[in-house]
């Protein structure tokens, strides 16, 4: 599980960035942006399709992987709204990663 996590988070970096970094630039072209996050997005699968197939392959079931990426994801983003887009970690975000963890610990009980 630790690789899938790890491919996941690396995965999820990628992701994040190819989908908000353009927003640092408000004035770029809207064909450029797309290109280049289309770009980083590709190398975002090249971490997502491993790290699903080897946390399948060694265990995990889909929805274990789905909730997993979804968590990843949230503290992602929030590390990124707060460094780089500068938007401060409100109650709304601390609510959504307890829902989220929630969700997480349904998927999970009674699993080994």
């Amino acid at each position: 599980m630790a690789v899938t996590v790890l491919l996941l988070i690396v995965s999820n970096c990628f992701m994040t960035v190819a989908w908000y970094g353009n927003l640092k630039f408000p004035d770029a072209r809207l064909w450029l942006v797309i290109l280049a996050s289309w770009s980083i997005a590709l190398v975002e699968y090249c971490f997502a399709v491993p790290a699903n197939r080897w946390g399948y392959t060694h265990g995990m079931s889909g929805g274990q992987l789905k909730i997993t990426q979804e968590v990843i994801t949230l503290i992602v983003f929030m590390l990124f709204a707060t460094f780089v887009l500068k938007e401060p970690i409100g109650w709304r975000y601390l609510g959504a990663m307890v829902c989220i963890a929630g969700a997480a610990a349904f998927m999970f009980a009674g699993r080994t």
